[in-house]
């Protein structure tokens, strides 16, 4: 069995081992990181295009949901044209890196396009416009969005360090998502004069902080990837015909990366479901407070950060990526459920004494509140964000499997079927609202508080990810690579790569 060194040993540069293991500095992999968190920042951008559609586009609360629902399946489609292009490329720029800049210039221009000349056109020819704008975005978020997972094969193969990567996903998530929504939170509320979130000045805003962001996001990672996107550490060191017949036997005969979809894409529906429009019905509407979000995300964010880099870190680095998913889902499990009984039988009014500041009132509710809101962040991170560096174990076992390496395949097999469950998630929160009576818009502070919004939002908050992490259990009890498979399996591809080597001398 090959053996691998503790955590510290494993960040340091050098070509394969005599296990067949290589790896690279910790730097290289937090900035790699950073091309997820590119793609992140527009997707939280979206996030608010329910706002913008039934604002400036003349939609209804179902159509808006619909609208997006229809285009996370189109960018599902576009995942594995864009998968086989990766798996065919391997230029003087590598086999990653394009991809990576294409995206991040059709993202940056398409999404100026949306937000600032949708509304300038005729009332009649916008949804027309709007719809085709967003097929070309979703090209170039599936473009970016594709390497995050196909890259991960050539980073490191260390099972000790793969994880890694998690940890600052998780991380760079946490403050992303907190930090953002308290931005815009504090943007809105700064714009209440004009339409707050269906103003265009906020939507211009989000989107100039978003370009920017991205696009620094976006050159770090390009430059971590580069000594590692070369040829030496793609599968079995050759260039190979990749055919769609080979698709095809992987859907079918990988079973880790067939558990792993169902683990992804029943946590990434659970996970979207929460919009939002659903973290502004929690704090504007039923806790009665816009700025209380803010306020409340603030004290949160940095606990978050610590404990989901802590957790990911010890848990997943040491007992492997696998039972790292298991402990995390079932402590998520119980938090999620505690989260859910506090904010239907408590009174989250109580956490500020000022709705129109969002000053906090330490009372119990805020107090069990932000502890749980913590640990969920912590037992979240370690099942939500492990799953991208579990596909470069995919496209190992696929390399050891049938000596095919497809890490095209993988990830964007992976994000398909992620993208085509997610499709629905903004429909059911759509639906969910509309069946609470919210026909027209979405709530905000200033509505009616009725026994069905908070059982609603509960639902979306959080009882739909208990349902995605319950999931989580069933596909890891039939995942077949733990981290000691994985070392075994490093060492047998290193054999692989021999051969081919072998072989590629003899007919040379």
């Amino acid at each position: 069995m090959a053996k691998t060194r503790t955590l510290p040993d494993h960040f340091y540069d050098k070509d394969y081992d005599k296990n067949g293991i290589h790896r690279v500095p910790l730097w290289r992999i937090g900035c790699f990181a950073l091309n997820n968190t590119a793609t992140n920042l527009y997707m939280f951008l979206l996030q608010y295009i329910s706002f913008y559609l039934m604002g400036f586009v003349g939609v209804g609360m179902v159509v808006a949901s619909s609208f997006t629902m229809s285009m996370r399946i189109w960018d599902g489609v576009t995942d594995p044209f864009v998968g086989y292009l990766v798996d065919k490329t391997d230029g003087r720029f590598g086999k990653n890196r394009p991809f990576i800049v294409i995206g991040n210039v059709i993202l940056a221009v398409t999404s100026f396009v949306m937000f600032h000349v949708t509304h300038l056109l005729p009332q009649g020819a916008r949804f027309f416009f709007f719809i085709v704008i967003s097929c070309i975005y979703y090209l170039g978020y599936t473009c970016q969005c594709v390497v995050t997972k196909s890259a991960q094969s050539c980073l490191t193969n260390d099972p000790g360090q793969r994880p890694v990567f998690a940890a600052f996903d998780g991380v760079y998530n946490t403050i992303l998502f907190a930090g953002l929504a308290v931005v815009a939170a504090n943007a809105a509320n700064s714009l209440q004069d004009v339409g707050g979130y269906s103003s265009a000045e906020f939507f211009h805003a989000m989107w100039l902080m978003t370009a920017i962001a991205s696009g620094v996001c976006t050159l770090l990672a390009v430059i971590a990837i580069a000594p590692k996107d070369r040829k030496e550490f793609f599968g079995v060191g050759q260039s190979e015909k990749v055919g769609l017949k080979d698709y095809w036997d992987t859907l079918k005969n990988n079973r880790a990366i067939q558990m792993l979809i169902l683990a992804a894409s029943s946590d990434k529906l659970a996970a979207s479901a929460k919009t939002s429009a659903v973290s502004v019905a929690m704090f504007a509407c039923i806790a009665g407070s816009t700025a209380l979000q803010g306020n409340v995300t603030a004290l949160t964010t940095v606990p978050a950060c610590i404990i989901t880099f802590l957790a990911i870190s010890l848990v997943a680095t040491r007992m492997g990526q696998k039972s790292a998913i298991v402990i995390g889902s079932i402590g998520g499990i119980v938090v999620n459920a505690l989260l859910g009984a506090l904010w239907l039988f408590g009174d989250p009014t109580t956490m500020t004494s000022n709705p129109e500041t969002g000053a906090l009132n330490w009372g119990y509710f805020l107090v069990l509140h932000l502890v749980l809101t913590v640990a969920q962040a912590g037992f979240q991170g370690i099942s939500g964000n492990i799953v991208i560096p579990m596909t470069a174990d995919c496209a190992d076992y696929e390399v050891y499997r049938t000596g095919k390496y497809l890490p095209g395949l993988m990830g964007t097999l992976f994000s398909f079927v992620d993208k085509i469950v997610s499709s629905f998630a903004p429909m059911i929160a759509g639906l969910v609202f509309a069946t609470c009576g919210f026909v027209d818009h979405n709530p905000v502070m200033g509505d009616i508080v009725t026994p069905e919004l908070r059982l609603g939002v509960v639902f979306l908050a959080n009882g739909m990810i208990i349902l995605g992490l319950i999931c989580n259990l069933v596909a890891m009890k039939y995942y077949p690579l733990s981290k000691e498979r994985m070392a075994e399996l490093q060492n047998e591809i290193l054999r692989i790569k021999e051969e081919a080597a072998q072989k590629s001398g003899a007919v040379a």
